[in-house]
């Protein structure tokens, strides 16, 4: 009976651990397209640290040895398309690991070289720069008989290629994705990889046509005051889960829409928060001056279109860092804290790079200064192009004189990121 709740506790996706003997690879006999026999496929279910729950297969076929692998994401296709800009400068860079889905576009301005969409995989810069190679080279020996001509372009463009590989000068690589579940490993957390995320159409394109949904019961439901509790998946190890939502009024602010999630089977606790009135018209970036112990306990609302920032430490943390949170800023600060060091998977174990790792543990350690108040005066930055964050004040109604509070227009690119640019709200006509 014990061993039974045992295997129904377990994860769906489960980290790779050598010290798991139970690993649950499943091995299912499939067709071999080389010699047309009977090959072994193995599945495994896992989840990429930072990232997300993926499905990695891989197909052996003892009869030619033929043997390939493949990557496909666990999860659903995202509300936004992904898109990672990185540049090339040393051969650090070239171990970057990448997941590359089979919608995810790989492109090289440099060389105005593009990867169009393939099978799935999980690979690294200098990975992708070796499949380009490979695939180019594979048929070069026939092509140098029939099409000589082709054959010495396609040549001079490996070399180039190659030129890539050994770092002769830099380079910048992009990964385009509109599912939204690919991803580049950034081993540098406070700076160099530039990540955008926006609207896809893909959604639109895969959804069911599910028919008429059965009607809901018209009871009057208080948001203020009941709690809502609805099934959904764990966001760590995909076990379905309760959560539980609320609406609650800040003062001084506005009203939010508070969701924690707590799972049974991981022990994984989660909450997120959305504003409550929508977009504002205008953002907001909120600037404290750090001048006591006390400024810890402050409440934060961090909606999920907030970036961060602490201009003394030279540390900025983009749109979605940490999601959306309703803390304090003590809280919040151990939040960035956690995510670099406690749960940053590229910074422990014998593979990891001392001189990076030793980089965050100095910023952790004058993190945690800031909190236990040995650090003062410093700006905590909040800007939220939404206007949906908020810092408390704790002179209020008064001004507080070491927070500034600025109102601002949005710019075009932050519009692009909210989805704003294509959003019609004025003489809108319907057909």
């Amino acid at each position: 009976m014990s061993s039974e709740n045992t295997n129904v506790s377990k994860p769906l996706y489960r980290d790779i651990n050598a010290d798991d003997d139970d690993p649950e690879v499943m091995e299912l006999e499939s067709y071999c397209v080389n010699c047309e026999q009977n090959g072994k496929t193995r599945l495994f279910l896992t989840k990429i640290p930072f990232f997300k729950e993926v499905v990695v297969s891989s197909f052996t076929c003892d009869n030619c040895g033929l043997h390939n692998t493949g990557l496909q994401p666990g999860g659903k296709i995202q509300e936004k398309g992904v898109k990672y800009v990185c540049k090339i400068n040393d051969a650090k860079d070239l171990n970057r690991q990448i997941v590359q889905t089979d919608n995810a576009t790989v492109l090289i301005p440099k060389l105005e070289f593009e990867v169009p969409p393939n099978k799935g995989t999980l690979t690294t810069v200098e990975g992708v720069i070796q499949a380009a190679i490979d695939g180019l080279s594979h048929d070069q020996p026939v092509r140098k008989i029939q099409n000589p001509e082709v054959a010495t372009q396609i040549e001079a463009f490996i070399e180039k290629l190659n030129a890539l590989k050994e770092l002769k000068e830099p380079f910048e690589i992009i990964l385009d994705d509109p599912s939204g579940n690919s991803f580049m490993e950034n081993p540098y957390p406070l700076h160099i990889l530039q990540y955008d995320s926006y609207m896809n159409s893909l959604k639109e394109e895969v959804k069911e046509n599910k028919g008429d949904k059965e009607k809901k019961k018209e009871e009057f439901f208080d948001g203020k005051s009941e709690v809502a509790t609805f099934r959904t998946n764990c966001p760590n190890c995909n076990v379905p889960c309760d959560t539980n939502m609320k609406l609650v009024d800040i003062p001084h602010f506005k009203e939010v829409v508070i969701m924690a999630t707590v799972c049974d089977a991981c022990g994984h606790k989660d909450n997120e928060v959305k504003g409550g009135s929508g977009i504002e018209p205008k953002g907001t970036k909120i600037t404290l001056k750090i001048t006591d112990t006390s400024d810890m306990s402050r409440d934060v609302l961090k909606s999920d279109t907030a970036s961060m920032a602490i201009p003394e430490l030279d540390f900025c943390a983009e749109m979605g860092t940490l999601g959306g949170r309703f803390t304090t800023l003590e809280g919040l600060l151990e939040g960035i804290k956690g995510q670099l060091s406690d749960s940053n998977p590229f910074f422990k174990g014998d593979s990891s790079d001392k001189e990076r790792a030793s980089k965050i543990e100095i910023f952790c350690q004058e993190v945690q200064k800031i909190i236990s108040g040995e650090r003062l005066g410093d700006h905590f930055i909040l800007d939220d192009p939404a206007g949906n964050s908020y810092l408390q004040n704790v002179y209020a109604p008064d001004p507080d004189p070491e927070m500034t509070i600025e109102q601002y227009e949005r710019t075009y690119e932050q519009n692009e990121d909210l989805g704003l640019n294509d959003m019609k709200t004025e003489n809108y006509e319907t057909s």
